[in-house]
């Protein structure tokens, strides 16, 4: 089944990443279970832009999950997360419009003082809906054929991303952007090995 749960604008920062605008659709999931899975899909988006080099594309596999990652030039970031039949390619194409809108409403020299809470851009939920279906998908990457010479690394796991000596346990123990329930909820998952993915 082809699915988009997570699409994030993000502005990388000297030292870290903030999230400046995100869409989520995580019905597939269990009611107890959402606010865990949101808080874990905004943990790992900052994390993976933090750790994507400027100008750059990554696609990593974490579990059942794609994290699709685009870091541009003027450290305005796009994460977006797909199950593995979703193509890399429309991923990344999705990520370029969505960030070349986003960087038309608001410019450059606004992204370090936005709030996601007050910043307004509607269009990254009309995209996670609009790009569910696949027919939306594949008109969307004859716009842009240019993406075809475009390098995306691909890494197999979350942790083949994270800098030498880190450990995804030990930032998932430091982040103040999860809640004492998600980390719960990431142990208890990543125990029974179904996690690290973003499901229990």
């Amino acid at each position: 089944m082809v699915k988009l749960y997570a699409l994030t604008i993000l502005y990388k920062g000297p030292t870290s990443a903030t999230a400046l605008k995100s869409a989520y659709d995580i019905d597939s999931f269990s009611y107890f279970q959402r606010n865990s899975v949101k808080e874990f899909m905004a943990f790992v988006s900052k994390t993976i832009t933090e750790r994507t080099q400027i100008a750059a594309r990554q696609s990593v596999k974490e579990g059942e999950y794609m994290c699709h990652v685009y870091v541009r030039g003027d450290s305005l970031a796009g994460v977006l997360i797909s199950d593995h039949e979703y193509p890399n390619r429309v991923s990344h194409t999705l990520i370029t419009k969505v960030l070349d809108e986003f960087s038309a409403k608001y410019t450059v020299h606004m992204w370090p003082t936005l709030k996601e809470g007050t910043t307004d851009f509607q269009q990254v939920n009309l995209y996670l809906a609009k790009y569910q279906n696949p027919s939306e998908a594949d008109a969307l990457t004859k716009i842009q054929e240019d993406l075809d010479e475009t390098k995306i690394i691909l890494h197999s796991t979350l942790e083949a991303v994270l800098q030498r000596g880190e450990k995804l346990d030990d930032l998932v123990q430091k982040s103040e952007g999860l809640s004492i329930q998600s980390k719960a909820f990431y142990k208890t998952a990543r125990k029974t090995n179904s996690c690290c993915s973003l499901t229990a």
